[in-house]
């Protein structure tokens, strides 16, 4: 019986070793951009579930909370939907961190309102002056007789910043903007006001079927007013650039990337991950993206 126990117990100390012994698995840390968070989430699950040693925990926050983590190293790897200001990119420098860019899927931004506003496209120039105030009741437009009630994003959001640079041409919003926390926020809160004007990312706009949701209507948005107005869920038009509030959804990391967080980056931006990216409402990346990707992950 002595020896029966004796054994046991030099058999658990030899397995506690080991397990001691053995590193524990690293989970990737993924943080930053609202647009990005439920489709990176989705990527995270389906790649998991294809690889059950691989640990990936993703958090939102915003595309600059993502950028201020993988700058205080926080965080494995950023979601921005935006480019780095310059700023950020010194501070990063300055802390030792060389930041890498990967380009894991497109956006169409897209101009949304209550789906009994009759209007059906605006101008660039006309988005901006809504968003500067400059617009304030849409019978200006020829619409309904009732004041614009706008939505939009916090300033720590990607697409608060790229909405200020590239449509309100780096002017202010106007203050009457009702901040909201992400795309959903705006999404339900036009669902409920008549009024109301928001800009989301283009894979915010389905419902579980795959159809714009009831009760939101998606504008056409021309360069000029004299032009051809396009829809944000138009993958010809966004690729050929003639649909003008389209960008790239980004991911960073501080240098060449890890092994685990490099096969994830691969993962997604290879076969597998673009046919959920497109499956979740966004648009591929383009075979130059592709190339550019690869390379930065070498």
């Amino acid at each position: 019986m002595k020896k029966t126990i004796m054994s046991t117990i030099t058999t658990l100390a030899l397995l506690s070793s080991i397990l001691l012994a053995a590193p524990a698995k690293k989970m990737i840390q993924v943080k930053g951009s609202y647009t990005m968070v439920n489709l990176v989430q989705i990527l995270a699950e389906e790649y998991m579930t294809k690889n059950p040693g691989a640990a990936i925990a993703v958090l939102g926050g915003g595309s600059g909370t993502g950028i201020t983590g993988l700058i205080n190293q926080t965080c494995d790897i950023a979601d921005h939907s935006r480019e780095w200001k310059q700023k950020e990119i010194d501070q990063a420098w300055e802390k030792g961190v060389t930041p890498r860019f990967f380009i894991i899927a497109v956006d169409g931004l897209s101009i949304v309102v209550n789906e009994k506003n009759p209007i059906e496209r605006l101008t660039l120039a006309q988005v901006g002056a809504i968003y500067r105030g400059e617009i304030k009741n849409w019978k200006t437009l020829g619409a309904y007789d009732k004041p614009v009630s706008l939505y939009g994003r916090q300033s720590n959001s990607g697409t608060y910043t790229f909405m200020q640079e590239f449509v309100l041409g780096n002017k202010n919003f106007s203050m009457d903007t009702k901040e909201m926390n992400g795309n959903a926020q705006i999404i339900e809160s036009i669902l409920q006001d008549e009024g109301a004007v928001g800009y989301v990312g283009v894979g915010y706009l389905y419902d579980q079927t795959g159809k714009i949701r009831k009760g939101l209507k998606v504008l056409n948005i021309s360069k000029t007013p004299d032009g051809e107005a396009y829809a944000p869920t138009d993958k010809a038009a966004i690729d050929s650039g003639k649909y003008p509030i389209s960008r790239p959804l980004y991911q960073a990391t501080n240098g060449k990337p890890n092994a685990d967080a490099a096969r994830f980056i691969a993962w997604e931006t290879g076969p597998e991950g673009q046919a959920i990216v497109e499956r979740e409402g966004f648009f591929a990346i383009s075979p130059a993206h592709k190339a550019q990707n690869d390379k930065n992950l070498k």
